[in-house]
């Protein structure tokens, strides 16, 4: 077999540069408002789209740098969610609290979302591009309902809205569009149930590729504390990766560098386009190319090469910006090592 070189993506958060908000923290405050506001996150997305490009990556994002926070970015474009009325709310099964927005009314788009970004990406870049959202899971965990009376039926409701988005980041020239589901690996039962059930509602009447990101988290403490407490092997992923691989989601993120996950469960993903985090997010080492060329070798085991994806564990929102850009240069070494193995 000759060079086959895998494709490399990111799971999809950079880290925003300090002119644009506050460094390192996972809800920085923006540094400018207004047009001004607009003009820099723009500025910082074709930015990281260059950093992506010179650091070989194949599938760029706009490294979320229009969005204070993954879920919330979302948020503020919808009606029927008051950010005035913040409850405390223990999320992802209590694992830390939170200060949540409340749903008041029915939920409707203010209208497009990611518009700007995409369209910009777009036609700064021949590369591919993939564009995150929140799964509707996620979202219900990350929030307080005061309207619909019934999480299942409200994370429904935030189906339908995430649909009319992705069909126009697909129209606006996005090739993946990656929903982002950590409370997979929290609810697992529920999961694999009606969590499917809204993924389906979500890339419903797409072409374009679609993805699913499941995660253990950021390097934030309360995560570190809860993947203390896993045990020696992580095993939440055996639930909910049977489900996945009999759906109609194309690709699935999942972590593996430094966790504790069993590789082999890799295997139930059969079918599945695989992107295995082969880049650590919470920690600050760079990996070297060859380790993360291992990590590739040893997900072949259980991936086919033509489904395996080189990516990064998580998000990279709350790092270091030259620690990040550094670990995207690995990323792509470390692709084209093992490739050339191959």
């Amino acid at each position: 077999m000759g060079a086959t070189k895998f494709q490399t993506t990111l799971a999809g958060s950079l880290p925003k540069p300090a002119w644009l908000a506050e460094p390192k923290v996972l809800w920085p405050a923006w540094r400018q408002e207004g047009a001004e506001l607009a003009q820099a996150k723009n500025d910082a997305t074709l930015l990281w789209l260059k950093e992506q490009e010179d650091a070989g990556i194949d599938i760029v994002t706009d490294g979320e740098q229009s969005r204070q926070h993954f879920v919330h970015g979302f948020l503020e474009h919808i009606d029927g969610i008051d950010f005035g009325r913040k409850v405390k709310m223990g999320i992802r099964n209590n694992r830390y609290d939170a200060m949540v927005p409340t749903v008041t009314g029915p939920l409707r788009l203010k209208g497009r979302v990611h518009q700007t970004e995409a369209r910009l990406m777009r036609a700064h870049t021949d590369r591919k591009i993939k564009f995150t959202l929140p799964g509707a899971m996620t979202i219900i965990d990350t929030l307080a309902d005061g309207y619909y009376g019934d999480r299942i039926k409200m994370a429904h409701a935030f189906a339908e809205l995430l649909n009319v988005e992705a069909k126009g980041l697909e129209a606006d020239g996005v090739d993946v569009v990656q929903f982002d589901e950590p409370a997979f690996n929290v609810y697992m039962e529920e999961a694999a149930g009606w969590g499917i059930d809204t993924l389906h509602q979500a890339i419903e009447g797409l072409t374009c590729k679609t993805a699913v990101h499941i995660c253990y988290g950021y390097g934030i403490e309360a995560n570190v504390r809860w993947k203390e407490g896993l045990g020696e092997e992580w095993r939440q992923y055996e639930q909910v990766f049977p489900a996945l691989a009999r759906s109609r989601i194309g690709q699935v993120s999942l972590e593996c560098i430094h966790s504790k996950v069993p590789m082999r469960l890799m295997e139930l993903l059969d079918g599945k386009d695989v992107m295995v985090g082969v880049i650590d997010v919470a920690n600050d080492t760079v990996e070297k190319p060859e380790e993360v060329a291992a990590t590739i070798e040893a997900a072949l085991k259980h991936v086919k090469a033509e489904h395996l994806i080189a990516c990064t564990n998580c998000g990279m929102a709350p790092m270091d910006r030259g620690i990040a850009a550094a670990k995207l240069h690995s990323l792509a070494a470390g692709a084209k090592l093992a490739g050339h193995s191959h």
